[in-house]
Formats: structure tokens, C-alpha cells, sequence
């Protein structure tokens, strides 16, 4: 997300940053660019309007002429105005609520509603350890329901039983009931949607938000749709009170206009983000990270919750007393590419490093394949329990076999043998420094599973 964006402003405020002083028309001149930048983002335009207007106040004064650094100071005000315009503080689902609470869920046919509702169940079980109820009230869409009780499953959080017949604000009733009878804390409704925001689609959302007299409406909309999802919250602004937008499809918008809109258009506050395709693949909005994000500053403070969430304690200690004893072997690397891959992928976490934004002229020519952890993966799940432990043992009868049996070449069978070389020499320095433990997480082997380009944080230098 704001990939092109980042790269735009990245360019504008390098030159800023390398002059010593600054001139308001030096001022003026990157504010143009950033303006171009914005509004090719798909950012709105009286919202680009606003944000400039912002920046110009501030920027072309005594602020920055009598700061020690014009150029990061120009940089820090536009920082502020983007976490301003994003809108301040992370607002995070109200759960203050006699039990059971109810979660409405509304938006547009295709917006990803039905996914996002069994994401925010499984975040609320698994975070908030509350018990939850799913209920479709979508009767228009084929297998709508059927869909919302697969996922329950998938998840382990029951669903309300599908009784024919019923309309939407019927089901909204007996779901209700249910959850007040079987205790349940929260209920989600997962309502119908069209192709379009029409008045029989608005009776009906309005219909349910009467009889359910939910604690949040929250508001599902397409990243990817640009403008047209800043329109479709305005429109359900005019007719239903919104407590909160969730943008889904976030981790294929390269441009992030919606995002930055959204806030500022309908003056609701962004809840949640859908980062990817898998269920645990949904996670708050805070506007200063995603600030930070934008201006190529890396969002480290996320990348270390994320690293929380996803280590077992359990497994990184079992790692350090190997390490210690120079036992590291390919099935410990294998589980330290899973643990990325649960992170978010290099992808992800690349995103969240500082500096990186100015490194994808460099990163593009080392040809990093996105599914490059998959192919690692692969490559050895196709070794024998014996070359795991022993990958000195593979010779070039055995990568010929091993890189047919996944798909790969025998160039990527030796590179992964390298860079496991190079990351078991590592972890014995680690262990070396530090007897009574390993960073934790296997974030270690993050350099070594990737080709190596200079300047990266972390890179191993080639033996």
C-alpha cells in the first residue's frame, strides 16, 4: 500500500532535505510535486486541497527558516498534516456494551463483507477473548449464508443456523435472541449488499439497524475502487449512523488514495485494514504508523507486535539451545521462513523497515520474487529427513533431484544451501555474543532468506 506514493514524495523530500536553506519558493516547488503525488494516489481533491493549504501554513514561515534543518522540518510538518488528515488517534471496536453487543456489517455486494466479518470474529475470540455469534443476513446473494458458516468453522466460532424463509430483519431478531439466550458477548451481522447504493438496499440495512441497535456499524469498502469508495461512505454516512470503516484489499492498492480520503471526506474514523487474504490478515489502523509507512520511515513499532503474536516462546527457546550447540539444520530454517510468512511475507515486512521505500530501484534489480519464501519452502520439503540435517550431504545428483521434485533450478537449491551456510555462521556469532539466548522469532534468518542488496538493515555480507 502507497507504494507509488511513498516513491514520489521519497524523491521530493530528498531534495529538500539536501539543500541547507530554504526558500519559499523552494517550499512552494516541492508543494506542487506533492500535490501531483496526491491526487495520481487518488487522493480527493478538495482533501489534497486541504492537506496542501495545511502544509503551506506552516512551511512557509518562521517554523522552518529558524529550524536547524529546513528540509526535516518541512518533512516532520507534512508528517503531522498526513496524521491529522488519517485522523489522529486509532480508534479501536467498541466493546463497552451489556452483553450481547451487536456488530453490524455493511457495505457493497463483492466488498468483502462476509470475510472481513469472520476476520473480526476470530481477532475478538482469539485478542479479546469474548464469545462470539456470526449471523448472515444476506438472502439475496447464492450460498451467502452457506459461505459465513464454512468460515465459522474454519475458525471454531459458531454461526446461526440457517432457517429459510426468514427476511433480514427477521434473522437480525432471532439472532438476537440467541445470543441473549446462550450468552454469547458479541454478535456480528453480516448484512446484504447490492452493486450499487440503491433505496431498497438502504431500507433494508436501516430496517436491521433498528431491530439490532448495534454498538458499531462499520462500513466495508474496496480499497482498490479509489474514489468510488469514498462516494459509497458518503452515501451510507447520509442514511446510517457509521461508528467505523474497515478498507479491505489494502495489500493490492499501490496507491492508497482511499485510505487517505476516507477520514477527511466522511469524518469516520478508519478501524481496521485487510492486509491479505488469509483470516489472521486483519489488524487496527493507526494513522501516525501509517504516516510513517508513506514517508518511507518503516513502521517498526507494528512489525514488533506482529513478531509477538506470531513467535512461540516455546520454539524460540528449543532454537537458541540448538543454536548454542551448533545444531542448526535446514528443518530450523524451514520454521523461520513459516514464521515470516505468518508475519506477513518480505513483502510485509520489507514495508515496515525504514529506508526501504528508497531501495526498490535496488531491490527490483535483485529480481526478489515475492513467493520467494514459498520456493524456499519448497526446495526443502523436497529434501529427505537426512539432507535436513545434513545439507552438507547434498551434492549434485541430490540438487538435481531436489529441485525437480520443487519446481525450482539447481541455481536456487545453491543459493538457499549458501545463504543457509551463511545463517548458520551467524547464529553460531549470535550464540557466541550471547549464551543465554537468540533474538527471538528467527527474525535472524530474515537477511539470509533474501538475495542480498546493498545497503539493506541486517544484510549479511557475501563469504
Amino acid at each position: 500500500m502507497f507504494d507509488s506514493l511513498t516513491g514520489r514524495l521519497g524523491t521530493v523530500f530528498d531534495k529538500l532535505t539536501r539543500r541547507g536553506a530554504l526558500s519559499d519558493g523552494d517550499v512552494d516547488a516541492a508543494l506542487r510535486e506533492v500535490r501531483q503525488a496526491l491526487l495520481e494516489a487518488d487522493v480527493a481533491l478538495p482533501v489534497t486541497q486541504d492537506f496542501i493549504k495545511q502544509v503551506r501554513e506552516r512551511a512557509v514561515g518562521e517554523e522552518v527558516v529558524k529550524s536547524v534543518a529546513p528540509g526535516q522540518m518541512v518533512v516532520k510538518i507534512v508528517n503531522d498534516c498526513l496524521v491529522k488528515t488519517l485522523g489522529s488517534e486509532t480508534v479501536d471496536i467498541n466493546l463497552n456494551a451489556a452483553p450481547p453487543a451487536s456488530i453490524m456489517m455493511v457495505g457493497l455486494q463483492g466488498s468483502g463483507k462476509t470475510t472481513t466479518t469472520a476476520k473480526l470474529a476470530k481477532r475478538l475470540v482469539e485478542r479479546d477473548k469474548k464469545k462470539v455469534l456470526m449471523a448472515s443476513l444476506d438472502t439475496r446473494r447464492p450460498a451467502a449464508m452457506e459461505q459465513l458458516k464454512v468460515l465459522g468453522e474454519t475458525i471454531n466460532v459458531p454461526t446461526l443456523p440457517i432457517v429459510e424463509g426468514q427476511n433480514p430483519d427477521g434473522i437480525a431478531k432471532r439472532a438476537m435472541q440467541s445470543a441473549n439466550l446462550q450468552g454469547f458477548d458479541i454478535i456480528l451481522l453480516d448484512t446484504a449488499g447490492r452493486m450499487h447504493v440503491d433505496e431498497a438496499l438502504m431500507t433494508e440495512v436501516q430496517a436491521v439497524h433498528g431491530v439490532a441497535q448495534p454498538i458499531e456499524t462499520l462500513l466495508v469498502v474496496d480499497s482498490l475502487t479509489g474514489q468510488d469508495a469514498v462516494n459509497v461512505a458518503e452515501q451510507f454516512g447520509k442514511r446510517l449512523n457509521l461508528t467505523g470503516i474497515v478498507l479491505t484489499r489494502v495489500d493490492g492498492d499501490g496507491r492508497g488514495g482511499a485510505a487517505l480520503s476516507m477520514r477527511a471526506v466522511t469524518g469516520c474514523p478508519i478501524k481496521l485494514l485487510g492486509v491479505g487474504e488469509k483470516l489472521d490478515e486483519i489488524e487496527a489502523f493507526h494513522p501516525d504508523r501509517v504516516a510513517s509507512r508513506i514517508l518511507g520511515m518503516g513502521d517498526v513499532v507494528s512489525l514488533v507486535e506482529k513478531a509477538t503474536e506470531t513467535i512461540d516462546d516455546r520454539e524460540a527457546e528449543k532454537l537458541a539451545k540448538k543454536v548454542q550447540k551448533g545444531q542448526f539444520d535446514m528443518n530450523d530454517l524451514l520454521d523461520q521462513l513459516r514464521q515470516i510468512s505468518k508475519m506477513g511475507g518480505l513483502d510485509g515486512l520489507m514495508a515496515m523497515l525504514p529506508g526501504v521505500g528508497k531501495m526498490k530501484k535496488q531491490m527490483a534489480e535483485a529480481n526478489i520474487d515475492p513467493k520467494l519464501i514459498k520456493r524456499q519452502e519448497a526446495i526443502i520439503l523436497s529434501m529427505t529427513p537426512e539432507e535436513r540435517l545434513k545439507p552438507k550431504m547434498i551434492h549434485a545428483s541430490r540438487k538435481k533431484r531436489v529441485a525437480a521434485g520443487s519446481g525450482t533450478s539447481v541455481q536456487e537449491v545453491n543459493r538457499l544451501l549458501k545463504q543457509f551456510k551463511q545463517m548458520s555462521g551467524m547464529m553460531k556469532k549470535v550464540s557466541k555474543m550471547d549464551k543465554n539466548g537468540l533474538m527471538r522469532g528467527g527474525l535472524p534468518g530474515l537477511s539470509s532468506s533474501m538475495p542480498q542488496i546493498p545497503g539493506l538493515p541486517g544484510q549479511i555480507p557475501p563469504r
